[in-house]
């Protein structure tokens, strides 16, 4: 992976977040590090929040002790993988199940309150985020802002539980190794669920007909096949690695 690779797709968010699509860290904002450097997600968040002069803090090094890490930090950015999401999902929610009666019919009239607000675009309501969200909001210490889920598929239904007791943007991206892991992220402000939004503005996107599949460009109501990418941010090739490369890489640019 070249340097070019991330700073073409550094270009890319810093020119969304000019135009309102994404959101730019500043020197106010402050991002933990827990995911691996050697996994591109969390190489790729870091060179974004640098260029942002954003103040970075590392975990301790045990993941179950991840969330004292978080507290203590009071991060405003809080990139991760949806098996950690699901996890704060999954206990938030047994735990209201747990106390029922009046406290768990508070919490789902709240609950389903801001929901219905979603589609309105509202992710913020100014007497239930202080009565029934601010304890669940401090898990994560309180001050997040900006939560990026990447890596894997993550549920809508979490996607929500994320914006509705946190009161932040959440963003779900995809991406690839090879392709610096910024191919695409979804908007600031789009509630739709299920999607991971456009392409960055360095690569081009194209869908390759699999016939042994069924899968062609075609389809209704949606396209299918196989994803190809093109453009400043994709690879050069595998280090000392011609056949693999040659098998990945057209002659023409296009990236598998």
């Amino acid at each position: 992976m070249t340097h070019k690779n991330f700073v073409s797709t550094i270009a890319s968010f810093r020119t969304l977040a000019k135009h309102g699509k994404f959101f730019q860290p500043s020197n106010a904002d402050c991002h933990i590090s827990y995911l691996p450097l050697a996994h591109v997600f969390e190489r790729l968040c870091q060179s974004v929040m640098i260029s942002g002069s954003t103040r970075i803090g590392y975990y301790q090094g045990d993941t179950l002790k991840l969330l004292d890490d978080v507290v203590e930090l009071q991060p405003t950015i809080f990139a991760s993988v949806p098996r950690l999401f699901n996890r704060i999902y999954d206990k938030v929610m047994a735990g209201v199940k747990a106390k029922g009666g009046l406290a768990a019919a508070l919490f789902n009239r709240a609950y389903n309150s801001k929901k219905a607000n979603l589609k309105g675009g509202y992710i913020d309501h100014a007497l239930w985020d202080r009565l029934i969200f601010g304890a669940i909001r401090a898990r994560l210490g309180g001050k997040v802002k900006h939560i990026i889920s990447g890596s894997a598929p993550i549920s809508p239904d979490v996607m929500d539980f994320l914006r509705i007791c946190f009161s932040a943007d959440v963003y779900e991206g995809y991406g690839q190794t090879e392709q610096a892991a910024g191919l695409s992220m979804s908007f600031r402000g789009d509630m739709t669920p299920g999607q991971v939004g456009p392409p960055q503005l360095c690569v081009e996107v194209k869908l390759r007909d699999i016939p042994e599949m069924n899968y062609t460009s075609q389809d209704k109501p949606y396209p299918r096949g196989e994803i190809m990418l093109r453009g400043a941010s994709v690879f050069k090739g595998y280090y000392k690695a011609p056949e693999q490369t040659a098998e990945t890489l057209s002659a023409d640019g296009w990236a598998r």
